[in-house]
């Protein structure tokens, strides 16, 4: 009978563990968030996605730079341009496991609070 293969959090060395902690903590600032929501939609310059965000150029190409070296988002030079994507799908389906986790312990304290 074959052995079930091991929980791959397990198998994850303390270096290993660290890695991933810096791609959480990444996830853990708004604008970061509001950036990678803004690359679902495909490939965009940095004018464009702080046209998308609000954000002050300086500062969005702060965070570009730090989602880019964790490999959250991937670059391109086209020209005198730089266009960012989403340098894995698998960044926005955490994305949306969280927002609907979010979402439904909101409606569950809405239920608590109107009963």
């Amino acid at each position: 009978m074959k052995r079930p293969p091991p929980d791959a959090a397990a198998a994850l060395s303390p270096a290993l563990l660290a890695l991933v902690a810096q791609r959480f903590q990444a996830l853990g600032e708004p604008a970061r968030l509001e950036i990678l929501q803004a690359l679902r939609e495909g490939e965009r310059t940095v004018t464009e996605v702080a046209a998308a965000t609000g954000l002050r150029q300086a500062n969005l190409s702060k965070h570009l730079q730090l989602l880019h070296r964790l490999g959250l988002v991937a670059r391109r030079r086209e020209g005198l341009y730089v266009r960012y994507r989403l340098a894995d799908p698998a960044v926005v389906r955490l994305c949306d496991i969280m927002c609907g986790r979010v979402a439904a312990e909101t409606r569950q304290r809405r239920r608590l609070l109107d009963s």
